[in-house]
């Protein structure tokens, strides 16, 4: 594991020339030099990193998740996440193309952005769920990466952060209209996505061990179907207007309301029986889907 505080001990690790600011660094991927000590090596940066490339025969990974990057994507990493770099063939050259900004959390003190900035859902993407940009898109993520680059190659005045910090608003906000975007057009990935949800969850809980494992949460559903917490929410809401929790709720609830109508078994049974530890959370979570009781739900079934 390799962990860099700055953002000059990474170029200097990576062999690339030192950063003309401190806390901010604009790096040309084709002239990235191949870096033996990187290979297969964990990273952790203390800094943000944004990157819209094309690199073939290289792979990297997130966590444990392989992702590949020969297509033209928009990725983020933000800081204190763990990535892996390494050459996939180590007889093919590794051609490459695009750009990263590099972009220390003390850069943005003292500005709107600092206090925004973690409000974008996608820096708790994985990887393997970076943006795949058309070519309108890309074109627009680019300009911006060099308009940035152009102030970063100039000479540094008072002008200069506020111009920086106004084109990285620009592009995380195209970046989440881009990303929602991406959620409608990719329909068929998607789709298959919400099936393996509602398999996932019907299997859950018509399980025989559910009261031994309890409730789903959403991380244990993201883990299943593969895909971070966050992604798997903003995709759920844009395709069917609930996110995860709301999904595992509707599907809990409608188990509920089977008992209730098909067996004579106490509320305080069907709880216990759902995964909860009390009755009062179980009624009280019926109660703001149904606008009933589970007894008023029963009643007026019968």
């Amino acid at each position: 594991m390799r962990h860099f505080t700055t953002i000059s001990e990474f170029h200097e690790f990576a062999q690339l020339p030192k950063p003309q600011h401190p806390l901010l660094s604009v790096v040309d991927v084709g002239t990235v030099p191949h870096c033996d000590g990187a290979q297969d090596t964990n990273i952790v940066l203390d800094f943000y990193s944004i990157a819209v490339k094309r690199v073939r025969n290289v792979r990297m990974k997130y966590g444990q998740h392989p992702f590949d990057f020969n297509e033209g994507v928009l990725s983020f990493l933000a800081p204190n996440q763990v990535f892996n770099l390494g050459v996939v063939d180590q007889d093919e050259v590794v051609e490459k193309s695009g750009w990263v900004v590099y972009l220390h959390p003390d850069f943005l003190w003292h500005t709107p952005l600092a206090k925004t900035i973690q409000q974008h859902d996608f820096w708790d993407y994985s990887l393997k769920e970076a943006l795949f940009l058309s070519a309108k898109e890309e074109e627009a993520i680019l300009g911006l990466v060099l308009a940035i680059e152009q102030e970063y190659a100039s000479t540094i005045d008072q002008f200069s952060k506020p111009i920086i910090v106004s084109h990285l608003e620009s592009l995380l906000q195209y970046a989440d209209r881009f990303y929602h975007r991406q959620f409608l057009t990719r329909e068929k990935a998607n789709h298959e996505v919400l099936e393996r949800l509602e398999t996932l969850l019907t299997n859950y809980f018509n399980s025989p061990d559910l009261v031994e494992r309890g409730l789903p949460t959403v991380h244990y559903v993201a883990n299943c179907l593969h895909l971070s917490p966050k992604y798997l929410s903003n995709l759920l809401r844009v395709l069917t207007g609930q996110n995860t929790q709301q999904h595992i709720h509707a599907r809990l609830i409608a188990k509920a309301k089977e008992k209730l109508s098909t067996t004579n078994l106490t509320v305080s049974e069907i709880a216990y029986g759902l995964g909860f530890e009390h009755l009062q959370s179980f009624s009280k979570l019926f109660k703001t889907k149904t606008s009933l009781s589970p007894l008023e739900f029963r009643a007026s079934f019968n």
